[in-house]
């Protein structure tokens, strides 16, 4: 579903590239882990991929479409949940996602269809007409994943999807991205739960400086790695211990 070729990424005035000479293939209808501590270059890949920045050298392709001739397909292509609140606080929810879903061209009376059983199945049928910044982060979390998916994309890209949420919220999302998944929607996701993209993902790459350091199926990379307990034993042998506070 992505192949990534020799990609690389260096901002204007800085004295590194943030990410560097990196090679990948995601296989269709993965659930792909991308780890890494902070600034190891999670997001500018996660940017690049969905044509939000351009990069300093090398290529890609989804769905077999390379980005640089086929951006605007592209982008129909991909839904993506950001770390941030993407929403229309003075909107309601209902709103916001029919807003959302017209900018995919959708409209009529199978948006209004979608867009209910939507809130629906995230527990937020009841609250469809109350304004967002009378919303919970959890409610906020949900509303800003049903506002990626509407189109039915082929790949989502996750960027930390349940952080500072409640535990209720996060069952409910993790649920609903594997009946995504299941319906056949590629999954590229970032976290730092461990212990939570230990079970939900296939596949993991861990990435540092910009660079893939370690790539396989959970399980499999803690057997390989002595002492290692669990996912976060790999990433703590992999990237070190040392802080990695970044700005």
């Amino acid at each position: 579903m992505i192949q990534i070729n020799e990609l690389s990424k260096k901002y204007k005035g800085a004295d590194d590239f943030s990410v560097r000479d990196l090679n990948l293939t995601i296989e269709n209808g993965e659930i792909f882990g991308l780890l890494g501590p902070n600034g190891a270059g999670k997001t500018t890949l996660i940017s690049m991929l969905s044509s939000l920045l351009k990069p300093t050298s090398g290529h890609f392709t989804i769905d077999g479409l390379n980005y640089k001739d086929n951006k605007n397909q592209l982008k129909q292509l991909i839904g993506i949940v950001p770390q941030e609140y993407a929403l229309y606080p003075s909107l309601t929810a209902y709103e916001n996602l029919m807003y959302f879903g017209s900018m995919y061209g959708l409209k009529g009376q199978s948006l209004k269809d979608d867009v209910n059983t939507h809130l629906e199945a995230m527990g937020l049928a009841k609250f469809a007409h109350k304004k967002i910044d009378a919303f919970s982060g959890g409610m906020k979390r949900r509303i800003n994943l049903i506002s990626s998916i509407l189109h039915n994309p082929k790949v989502l890209f996750l960027d930390e999807p349940t952080v500072g949420v409640d535990v209720q919220s996060k069952n409910v999302i993790m649920a609903h991205l594997k009946e995504l998944n299941t319906a056949g929607t590629t999954i590229i996701y970032t976290s730092h739960h461990l212990n939570e993209a230990e079970k939900f993902c296939t596949r993991v790459g861990i990435i540092d400086h910009g660079t893939l350091i370690c790539l396989g199926k959970p399980q499999e990379l803690i057997a390989q790695e002595e002492n290692a307990e669990n996912l976060e034993g790999v990433f703590l042998a992999k990237t070190g211990k040392a802080l990695r506070d970044h700005a």
